[in-house]
C-alpha cells in the first residue's frame, strides 16, 4: 500500500471526528470494563470488545494523515477521556445507574479507576503510533505494523490500566483476581484485534484510498 496523505483542508474535520469517536469509545469501554464476564472459567469485563476499535482508529489516522497529526488526537482527547471517565465510572458504579446526586461527593476509588483509565490511553496510544509509524515505513507487509501496534500498545495500556486501578485496591475481588482478569482482558483484545480488527484495518484503508481516487478523479475530470 503506497504512503497516501488526506488533503490539507480535510484535516480539522477528520481530527474533530476522530477526537470524538476516541472519546465515545472510551465513555462506552469504562461502562463496559464494570460488566464482569467468564470466559472457559476465567474472569473478564466486556470492555476488552470495546477498547480496540481506538487503536484501529489510531493505526488509520497515523496512516492516512500521519504520526503529528494522530498525537495531536491523543492530546485533545487526554483532559475529556479524564472527566469523562470519571463521571461514566461514578453514575454507573458496578454497572448500574446510581443517580447524578453520587457526582456530589468525590469518590476516591472510582477516580484511581478513572486516572488508570487515563493513563493507559496516554500511554498505550503513543506506544501504537509510534510502533506502528516505524514499522509502517519499512518494507514489511501492510498487517506487519497493525498487528505489531496492537500487541504492544494494547498490553502496556492492559498492565497500565489495572496496575494502576487495582493493586492493593480497596475492593477485595479486584485486588484478588486483578492480575489474571487484566491477562485474560489482554488475550481477549489481542484475539479481536488480530482476527478482526487487522483485516477491517485493510479493508477500511482500501475503502477509503478508492473513495479518494474518485473523489480526485471527478474533481480532475472536466465539467
Amino acid at each position: 500500500m503506497t504512503p497516501l496523505l488526506v488533503p490539507p483542508s480535510r484535516v480539522p474535520a477528520c481530527l474533530a471526528l476522530l477526537v470524538g469517536f476516541h472519546v465515545a469509545i472510551i465513555i462506552a469501554s469504562n461502562y463496559l470494563v464494570q460488566l464482569p464476564i467468564t470466559l472457559l472459567g476465567f474472569h473478564s469485563t466486556w470492555g476488552a470488545f470495546s477498547f480496540p476499535f481506538i487503536f484501529l482508529a489510531t493505526d488509520l489516522t497515523v496512516r492516512l494523515i500521519g504520526k503529528t497529526q494522530a498525537r495531536q488526537v491523543i492530546a485533545r482527547v487526554m483532559a475529556p477521556a479524564l472527566i469523562a471517565s470519571y463521571v461514566v465510572s461514578v453514575l454507573f458504579h458496578e454497572g448500574r445507574f446510581n443517580g447524578l446526586d453520587t457526582l456530589g461527593a468525590f469518590d476516591t476509588f472510582v477516580f484511581r479507576i478513572a486516572f488508570a483509565s487515563f493513563a493507559a490511553y496516554v500511554l498505550g496510544q503513543l506506544l501504537d503510533v509510534q510502533v506502528f509509524d516505524r514499522i509502517r515505513r519499512s518494507n514489511m507487509p501492510w498487517w506487519v505494523a497493525p498487528s505489531a501496534s496492537a500487541v504492544l500498545g494494547q498490553a502496556l495500556d492492559t498492565i497500565a490500566f489495572f496496575g494502576i486501578a487495582f493493586w492493593h485496591s480497596s475492593n477485595p475481588f479486584m485486588a484478588e483476581h486483578w492480575i489474571e482478569i487484566a491477562l485474560v482482558d489482554y488475550a481477549i483484545k489481542l484475539i479481536v484485534s488480530l482476527l478482526l480488527f487487522v483485516p477491517l484495518y485493510g479493508v477500511a484503508l482500501n475503502a477509503i484510498i478508492r473513495a479518494m481516487q474518485r473523489r480526485t478523479a471527478a474533481q480532475a475530470s472536466p465539467a
